[in-house]
């Protein structure tokens, strides 16, 4: 390859691709990474064998339309190879293939072993096509033809195709190439969609966020991955910039009639243009603060995107990524939006359910988390039994702002909530997105009806003050709001501030982490008793067994018991090394409840014992799950799905205990969704007949087989 079109970090443009070789005996090895962008279109010749001393030249490597990789003999040395610059006339030509959909967006490594009597094809390190030309050989053609043999991208095939090479070499000794592809892969960066909090995503896939004026808009974060070929974090000192697109044209959004960025990073409470403040990468990760201070009212309703890339690393469509076309709403609006589900037709408004109205057909409903694997850090450490705070601030709640802590699905598995929720006269629950609906995009967060106005004369023994602080608290702060009042309420009031911080916030699964409160503390608080009398820390060994006993218990799984893998997950997720302390126990146990809760539910428990199949496998992470859905030459069939339960979802997240589905879709990506099951099987006296969950699952049209997780003992 010219040295002169190779990029600071070994990229070259596809187009560009050039080496001469002096094959000794018609024996060498070409490798190197190749990356397809989205507007690539096939078939397509990859590399072309050129000869200087004569004027023929034929395919060497192709991908046919179908993305299917072929490995081509060489002219000089065999009769039947293809014909000159026809891209077709290979198709009839023996050649070595495999069977591997050659993906876009994605670096694939690829090398070609060229011997006299065959060819050799690898796809990412494993052998994947050969095919012998013993028969094929040329008798008057010998190794001596091959001096000059130039291997380039010459073009001319007529189709649009937009590659990088990475690494490209050719080595004349076979065996210098093992584990070539482990050395130095390229790099890509890309957006953690498990990271994504505060983001609404809409039955269309557009992200929706609330933005505006400095009173209004709320924050919203995300993490950039800068990783390798393998999904591998790569540890560089650089720095990720953000910036806010239209994305329609890609152009910049202009600044505020305010003359602010539409673009906004926050640091430590203060705001700065996003292109004055990168994130800096720390250990192959950036993570982001962001505000949006342009409307898309303001701009002809038109969809933004937000630009991540590294300059100092190159100006490359794999060193960039973009989110989701966004939407930017204000906050006057009705900000409860349509959640994602797989049969829009289903789609229900979060505090307004009917059971029976969308779901006769026996369909199933799954939920967009588009952060399901975000980890939750806590400002503060809540401790059973200690710590007290105090909820009754005396301030005007009408002054307060809208919670930036906003829950992100629409999953209630307690099923008081949905019963005890206000009703309508028509005994359906009361739909509370009604008092935020706005006949403008106007600012102005005193438009419109509110429930504070309507229920600002009744007064319970939980104070309005302390239910609008819980729903505008963040988690750290909810969790030591509720441990103070588990300890002193009764079971009447917990449930009434379960309802009414679901209704204020406007969703009614807000509820259901109110609900368990109580006994999730005071099981916590046993447990930790009966483990730790003196309040020291324990070896894990001798915690391992009450834990689990417990998590029988609660879960009603008495024919399964937690696996050593669960239990190592379980150690692992709460940093506990040879010992456990009181902080380790906190942070597993408020994970470990929503989830022991969940299985008991009566459509979960039979799919968590069941063993053949195994439909659950146990506690999984996230990557745990999509490494399962990938096989050595990529992703297993569409339609291939596993269940895992998120590990970043702890109490109160609304989240918590969720289960999710991690699946290969029809386009070769893996997706993550919420089950929201309480609105599809009902709850109490409301259940609704259906089908077992193993049945609804597998009637979906992007789920069709189980997957399998493969974990090392």
């Amino acid at each position: 390859m010219n040295s002169d079109s190779v990029g600071s970090e070994g990229y070259s443009l596809l187009k560009d691709l050039r080496l001469e070789i002096e094959a000794k005996d018609a024996t060498f090895s070409l490798c190197f990474w190749l990356y397809f962008t989205s507007f690539s279109t096939f078939p397509v010749t990859i590399i072309q064998q050129v000869y200087s001393d004569i004027s023929e030249s034929a395919p060497f490597l192709v991908i046919d339309d179908n993305k299917r990789i072929h490995l081509l003999p060489l002219l000089l040395l065999h009769e039947e190879a293809p014909d000159t610059g026809n891209i077709n006339s290979w198709a009839e030509v023996p050649h070595a293939t495999v069977d591997f959909k050659f993906p876009l967006e994605k670096w694939v490594h690829v090398e070609c072993q060229v011997f006299p009597d065959y060819i050799q094809l690898r796809i990412n390190g494993e052998i994947i096509g050969e095919k012998s030309l013993c028969s094929l050989l040329n008798e008057k053609s010998g190794s001596s033809d091959l001096k000059k043999l130039t291997l380039a991208n010459v073009g001319g095939d007529g189709n649009s195709v937009q590659g990088y090479v990475h690494k490209f070499e050719i080595f004349p000794n076979i065996s210098s190439t093992k584990d070539y592809h482990l050395k130095d892969p390229p790099l890509k960066l890309s957006i953690d969609e498990s990271s994504v909090s505060e983001i609404e995503e809409e039955s269309d896939g557009v992200w929706a966020v609330v933005g505006g004026k400095a009173s209004c808009r709320r924050n919203f974060s995300l993490d950039v991955v800068l990783s390798d070929a393998f999904g591998q974090p790569v540890d560089k000192d650089n720095e990720v910039f953000a910036s806010l697109l239209y994305a329609d044209t890609r152009a910049p959004v202009e600044n505020t009639t305010d003359d602010e960025a539409p673009l906004l990073a926050s640091y430590d409470g203060i705001e700065f243009s996003s292109c004055e403040r990168p994130s800096k990468l720390l250990l192959g990760r950036a993570s982001f603060k962001l505000k949006i201070s342009q409307l898309s009212s303001k701009c002809d309703n038109r969809f933004f995107l937000i630009r991540f890339c590294v300059p100092k690393l190159g100006n490359y469509p794999f060193l960039e990524t973009y989110s989701h076309p966004i939407r930017c709403i204000s906050r006057s609006r009705n900000t409860r939006l349509s959640t994602l589900v797989w049969k829009r037709s289903t789609a229900h408004n979060c505090s307004s359910v009917s059971q029976s109205s969308a779901l006769d057909d026996g369909s199933l409903e799954l939920q967009h988390s588009g952060h399901d694997a975000q980890a939750n850090p806590l400002m503060k450490r809540f401790r059973f039994g200690q710590d007290k705070i105090s909820v009754s601030v005396k301030t005007d709640p009408t002054t307060l702002e809208q919670p930036d802590e906003e829950c992100n699905s629409h999953v209630q598995t307690a099923n008081q909530v949905e019963n005890e929720f206000p009703r309508s006269s028509d005994g359906k629950p009361a739909n509370v997105n009604e008092a935020y609906d706005s006949p403008s995009d106007s600012e102005s967060i005193g438009e419109g009806n509110s429930p504070l106005n309507s229920m600002a004369s009744k007064r319970y023994p939980i104070s309005d003050m302390t239910i609008f602080k819980y729903s505008l608290a963040s988690l750290a702060e909810r969790s030591l709001i509720l441990k103070e009042i588990a300890t002193s309420a009764s079971d009447k009031e917990i449930l009434e501030l379960a309802n009414h911080v679901s209704h204020y916030s406007g969703c009614s699964h807000h509820g259901n982490q109110i609900l368990i409160a109580k006994k999730l503390i005071k099981d916590g608080t046993n447990l930790w008793k009966v483990m730790s009398p003196n309040n020291h820390h324990i070896p894990w060994e001798n915690a391992v067994y009450e834990i689990q006993e417990q998590f029988m218990k609660i879960a009603c799984c008495g024919s399964r018991s937690l696996s050593p893998q669960d239990i190592n997950l379980l150690r692992r997720f709460t940093g506990c090394q040879e010992y456990l302390t009181q902080d380790n126990f906190e942070k597993l146990w408020c994970w470990l409840y929503p989830v022991a809760f969940t299985i008991s539910r009566d459509w979960i428990n039979p799919i968590w014992n069941s063993t053949s199949p195994k439909w659950i496998e146990g506690f999984i992470t996230k990557e745990e799950a999509e490494a399962s859905l990938q096989g050595p030459t990529g992703f297993q069939e569409p339609g291939t799905f596993v269940l895992r339960f998120p590990t970043s979802r702890s109490w109160p997240h609304p989240d918590a205990g969720s289960l999710v589905v991690t699946y290969v879709g029809n386009d070769y990506k893996l997706h993550h969704r919420l089950l929201s099951l309480h609105q599809i099987y009902g709850s109490g006296d409301k259940r609704v007949d259906m089908k077992p969950l193993q049945d609804m699952l597998l009637a979906e049209p992007e789920l069709s087989r189980l997957g399998r997780i493969i974990r090392s003992h």
